[in-house]
This record gives structure tokens, C-alpha cells and sequence, in this order.
């Protein structure tokens, strides 16, 4: 049970990361900066990643026979990884809405 509840804080932590890089990157581009916009988002994705990985293991360990109980925290932890994916969609729009409104913006100067 011990190994189940780390994966599942490794899964949550990941998570949590990469919906804090997402924000940090809507914001930077709310300010005007740019520069450090596609910086972020993939850092986000990377964690994302390292999420999703670990719920594959999760996954692959109950394909493989062993019995995975449908705890909470399991349940916790894939709402925190679709989350995360469901963030990283809106932050790429209100992103490339941003980045256009400033594009417009120059033009309009």
C-alpha cells in the first residue's frame, strides 16, 4: 500500500507543478512578456508527463494482474492529472488570444 500512496503522491505533485507553470505562463503573457511563455508551458508539459507516466505504471501494474484498490487517493490523483491536461488546453487559447491582442495592439500604435 505504501508504493500505491507514493505513486499517487508523485502523480499529484506532478500535476500541481504543471498547473502552476500553466498559470505562471498566462501571466507572464497578461504583463506583455512573452519571452518566457513557451519556457514555462513546457515545463509544464514536461511534469504533465511525468504524471501521466506514472499513472501508466499504475495502469500497466493492474493489466498485469495485480489488484490496484480504488481509493481516494487513486481517484484524487487521476482528477489531478486530467486537471492539469484540461488547464494546459485553456492556457495554449488564453495564451494565443494574448498574444494576438498584443500583435494588434503594436499594429494599432
Amino acid at each position: 500500500m505504501e508504493d500505491l500512496e507514493l505513486l499517487c503522491f508523485q502523480i499529484i505533485t506532478a500535476a500541481g507543478t504543471a498547473k502552476s507553470n500553466y498559470i505562471e505562463a498566462i501571466q507572464e503573457v497578461k504583463k506583455g512578456s512573452s519571452d518566457k511563455v513557451e519556457e514555462l508551458m513546457e515545463e509544464g508539459r514536461q511534469q504533465y508527463l511525468k504524471g501521466h507516466e506514472v499513472h501508466s505504471k499504475l495502469l500497466t501494474r493492474e493489466s498485469g494482474g495485480e489488484k490496484i484498490n480504488g481509493s481516494v487517493l487513486v481517484m484524487h490523483a487521476e482528477d489531478q492529472l486530467m486537471g492539469a491536461e484540461t488547464f494546459q488546453i485553456i492556457a495554449k487559447e488564453f495564451i494565443d488570444t494574448y498574444l494576438r491582442l498584443n500583435e494588434l495592439e503594436q499594429k494599432l500604435k
